[in-house]
């Protein structure tokens, strides 16, 4: 195959955007008059709008989904010395979070749906563990129910929600299962800001009031400070874009939902082609389309090759990665985030996507992976 300019790109950001643009020019103008520019009227707004969209009484915006993760086990009382246990096929940010609280990342294997393995936690609760963590990976929700069942009720639950805006687990929304939760508004993700941003959503009056002070370096009120906290608040410019989006979120939840479906009717036919599978009770909202494909470096190229924008969401497990060989973990330890981490391919998904370009992804898909 001969190298072209992208047919297909992986996201379409623009896209996304000239079909909110007017608003969002009029919600971006109302910040610089307003000069709300940190905190301020149009961040508590969004937060109110999407506390109500997740179901739960609050979301607390913050710089990021990063420290959104860390405020959260804070807000639970993660102190330095605790255990918190989360898959080993997830992004750095979600073991890296658990570091900065002083914590130690206790990793468990996945499953074929790619997600934690609840069978597994038994063994690895003790009297150490303060959260177990939950990754909603690529678009679908992890079985929080189960994992409650494992854990009981002294070891806190904490989603880590940052691919999952809008999916729903037997009705009820990310974010408002476990005790905290935590998500990332990175601009690729299913409600993505123009920059970074994240927010933590709980139900409890203590854990947002926490996280509220932690956010602004450890005070609610201008310099009276309580506690030691960081520096961490949403801006006003990405909240108010982040309300316009909202609105559009299901919308735009159900063109990925469509989009799935015409990859799995596109490739259905191809054995070597291993499709993502959604869990019972999972509304999916394909943050990521991710199959799995023999010699799949060799597929990747050649789908680049032919103007398709493909990625690898992730291609190192969290403990073979050089900042965790701290934890002394070895190759094999993991076997099916090993396994599937060599296999995955994420596929060009994003409202928007034509049914010619993906016409295109499967054939090139099908001959690379045929050899041809």
């Amino acid at each position: 195959m001969t190298i072209s300019a992208t047919t297909v790109p992986f996201v379409d950001l623009g896209l996304q955007h000239a079909r909110v643009a007017d608003e969002i020019n009029t919600a971006i103008d109302e910040v610089i008059s307003t000069t709300a520019f940190i905190l301020g009227t149009h961040v508590e707004r969004f937060e109110s709008e999407f506390a109500t969209y997740c179901g739960t009484e609050y979301a607390v915006g913050v710089a990021n989904g990063t420290d959104a993760i860390e405020l959260a086990l804070r807000a639970i009382g993660t102190a330095p010395g605790d255990d918190v246990i989360l898959p080993a096929n997830t992004f750095v940010a979600t073991a890296e979070a658990v570091v900065r609280c002083g914590a130690r990342p206790v990793l468990v294997d996945c499953g074929e749906d790619f997600l934690i393995d609840p069978t597994l936690l038994g063994p690895l609760i003790t009297d150490r563990t303060s959260a177990v963590i939950p990754v909603h990976l690529y678009g679908q929700m992890a079985n929080i129910e189960a994992i409650r069942g494992v854990a009981g009720g002294a070891v806190r639950i904490i989603e880590d929600a940052a691919q999952s805006q809008g999916a729903q687990r037997w009705g009820r929304r990310a974010g408002s299962l476990g005790d905290v939760a935590a998500t990332s508004f990175y601009p690729g993700k299913n409600l993505g800001a123009y920059g970074d941003a994240g927010a933590v959503m709980t139900s409890s009056e203590d854990a947002a009031d926490l996280v509220r002070a932690m956010r602004n370096h450890g005070g609610v009120r201008k310099y009276e400070h309580c506690d030691l906290g960081m520096n961490s608040r949403l801006d006003g410019i990405q909240a108010a874009v982040l309300s316009v989006k909202l609105k559009q979120l299901d919308e735009w939840n159900q063109e990925r939902q469509q989009a799935a479906s015409r990859y799995a009717a596109l490739l259905g036919d191809v054995p070597a082609v291993v499709l993502p599978t959604v869990s019972a009770g999972n509304d999916h909202v394909w943050h990521l389309y991710v199959v799995r494909v023999p010699d799949r470096d060799r597929v990747l190229r050649e789908l680049g090759e032919a103007g398709i924008a493909a990625g690898i969401h992730y291609p190192t497990p969290i403990h073979l990665l050089p900042a965790f060989g701290f934890l002394g973990h070895r190759v094999g330890d993991f076997p099916m985030a090993e396994r599937v981490s060599a296999e995955i391919l994420s596929l060009p998904i994003f409202p928007g996507i034509t049914a010619d370009q993906q016409v295109l992804v499967a054939e090139v898909l099908r001959a690379a992976v045929a050899g041809r």
